[in-house]
């Protein structure tokens, strides 16, 4: 079955960005001329999508208003677009399992893609579009080697076998300790699923930190349908923390024919 729909869980409160994310939500950071969930929308209509889920809160309507001004950059000749946009209130933020959960109607029992846009990654490539061409009915997470000492902040696969870009998974913990880590093979923001998951978030107990883990509903749905992680070419930014939204910034400018001259003299001048 083609896969036309994505999930973007956008209501998080951005705490680590405070006080600007009191005003601006994190989505809408800007990669130099482009917010972070812009780039995330492009890798996504690459990878065939047209439907566009938004798991949302009080406070993001900059959101939906930046869609609805750029969709005419969408529009064939005769003034329609394929693509389809669609808010769902999250109350409040449960966790990302709670998120995907709230998009359960729209998605109507189909496969569907979920991405973070605080993940990005930068490639010519699109990432889910990729991950896409690849899924078979086994659920499918975007993974990535870190370094053991930062385990503790992913969901890190335990490893069945690998066959080329894609690893098999045996089990999957939501961030485990160093000492207790299977590997350092951890989940970044991409996401392709069957919508059975629906039927285990329903009944899923709160995980880490009290909230409702995606990962958790992962691991149970092993035996049943599995887990595959796909290594995905091309570089991650964490751009929900200060240092990877810079990163991503600097490497974005420095790959700009205008802009890397710039980065080029900071660097001679400033270090």
């Amino acid at each position: 079955m083609k896969i036309r729909k994505v999930v973007f869980p956008v209501g998080g409160l951005g705490t680590r960005f405070h006080p600007i994310t009191r005003a601006i939500p994190k989505e809408m950071l800007g990669i130099i001329d482009k917010p972070l969930i812009h780039y995330a929308f492009e890798e996504a209509i690459a990878g065939g999508i047209e439907q566009f889920i938004f798991v949302t809160r009080q406070g993001k309507n900059s959101i939906e208003d930046y869609f609805d001004n750029i969709l005419a950059d969408y529009e064939n000749k005769e003034g329609k677009t394929k693509y389809c946009f669609c808010y769902v209130r999250q109350n409040e933020p449960k966790g990302l399992g709670h998120a995907v959960l709230c998009a359960k109607d729209i998605i109507n029992n189909e496969p569907f893609a979920v991405m973070c846009a605080d993940d990005f990654i930068y490639h010519k490539k699109s990432c889910i579009g990729e991950m896409i061409k690849q899924y078979n009915g086994t659920n499918m997470v975007a993974v990535m080697t870190v370094p053991h000492k930062d385990v503790s902040k992913y969901g890190i696969l335990d490893i069945k076998n690998e066959d080329g870009n894609i690893v098999n998974a045996k089990s999957v913990d939501e961030k485990p300790s160093v000492e207790s880590a299977k590997s350092n093979l951890a989940i970044v923001g991409r996401y392709v699923l069957s919508a059975d998951i629906f039927k285990i978030l329903e009944n899923l107990e709160p995980g880490v930190k009290g909230e409702i883990q995606l990962t958790d509903a992962l691991l149970k749905m092993i035996p049943s349908v599995g887990l595959a992680g796909f290594k995905f070419e091309g570089i991650r930014f964490d751009c929900g923390s200060k240092s990877g939204l810079l990163a991503a910034i600097l490497h974005v400018a420095a790959e700009d024919k205008e802009l890397s001259p710039i980065i080029e003299h900071f660097y001679k001048t400033k270090l």
